[in-house]
Formats: structure tokens, sequence, C-alpha cells
């Protein structure tokens, strides 16, 4: 069952959406890139991530100014999403606001290199 207080807080984050996000949101949103669907700010096991695709097991991550000193946290989140069976890539702010381009193709690269279906590990 999910929890209620994740799922509410998702909600809250989706209103509140950093420029950065809402950026790559209108760009990934509505199958518009590669045809893949994305959710966004997610509720996946006890953690909500910013983008995720079900079916390419890929979740996305925009990092602002708060993850930083938080390597080890991230990388244990990372970690958990990992044994889930998904791929994450992380992007800071900067790079979504100024060098959307690149963040776009390492999208589509992920996207290109997806796992052939299966059962999750």
């Amino acid at each position: 069952m999910r929890d209620r207080r994740l799922l509410g807080y998702a909600r809250q984050m989706r209103r509140e959406m950093t420029p950065a996000e809402q950026r790559l949101w209108y760009a990934l949103r509505a199958k518009r890139f590669e045809g893949v669907r994305f959710r966004r700010q997610t509720v996946l096991g006890s953690y909500i991530v910013d983008f995720a695709s079900r079916s390419q097991m890929l979740v996305i991550e925009v990092d602002g100014d708060t993850h930083a000193g938080r390597e080890r946290h991230d990388a244990a989140r990372d970690r958990a999403l990992h044994g889930m069976g998904f791929r994450v890539l992380r992007f800071a702010n900067s790079d979504v606001m100024g060098n959307f381009e690149s963040v776009l193709g390492a999208i589509g690269e992920a996207i290109r290199q997806a796992p052939l279906p299966g059962p999750l590990p």
C-alpha cells in the first residue's frame, strides 16, 4: 500500500516545480520525447523521484543547490532505486537551464540503451 503522506507531498511537489524541472517536464510530458511516457514527482518505494518512465525503468533527477552536501544520501537513494531495477540519471539545475540539448541527448541515449523487457531482479 502506498504511503498517503508521500503521495500528498508528491502532489505538492508537482505544483511547486523548479524552473529547471518545469523546463524538462515540458520536453518529456505527453510522450513528446522519443514516444516514452514519463511521470513527474512520482512515488517509487519510499522515494519521490522527479521523473520516471516505468517502461524504460529510468529515473531522471534534477538536482538543485539543496543537494550540495547530500551526496551520501543521494548515493544511497540511487542504490535503492537500482535495487528496484531502475537506472538513474542526475542533472544539475544549471545543466538543464544552460545545456538543455546535452541533457536531452543523454536522456535519449539512456532510452536507446534500455534493457530488454523482462522480470525485475
